[in-house]
């Protein structure tokens, strides 16, 4: 199935899961996946959570970013991926000057099927 992120709405997201600043993404979800490309806008961040259920991979497309899984720091640059096991704890930040614009997947895991 192709997507096609242009044609995907864009939304505007101000403090994402307890986070700052400006997160825009353009998801495509069903009851398996999220799929989305987003953009986080110079020094916003996505608050900190605990993937219940799911994990997250994140590939940078654009710009530099700072990944913080269970404590540990990461800068993620373009072609660089991170990923966050069910579980575990993470957060992304964009401590640039510039808009940082990725790919994350989060597949729900099915349990007992």
């Amino acid at each position: 199935m192709k997507i096609d992120f242009t044609a995907v709405p864009e939304q505007r997201i101000d403090g994402f899961k307890g986070g700052a600043g400006l997160f825009e993404p353009r998801m495509v979800t069903d009851e398996n996946n999220k799929i989305m490309t987003a953009t986080l806008a110079p020094g916003a961040y996505i608050g900190s959570h605990t993937h219940e259920g799911n994990s997250e991979i994140v590939y940078i497309l654009e710009g530099e970013a700072v990944m913080v899984c269970d404590g540990l720091r990461e800068v993620l640059n373009p072609g660089d991926a991170s990923y966050c096991p069910e579980g575990h704890t993470h957060s992304l930040r964009n401590e640039s000057d510039k808009p940082l614009r990725f790919f994350a997947v989060v597949p729900e895991h099915m349990k007992g099927e």
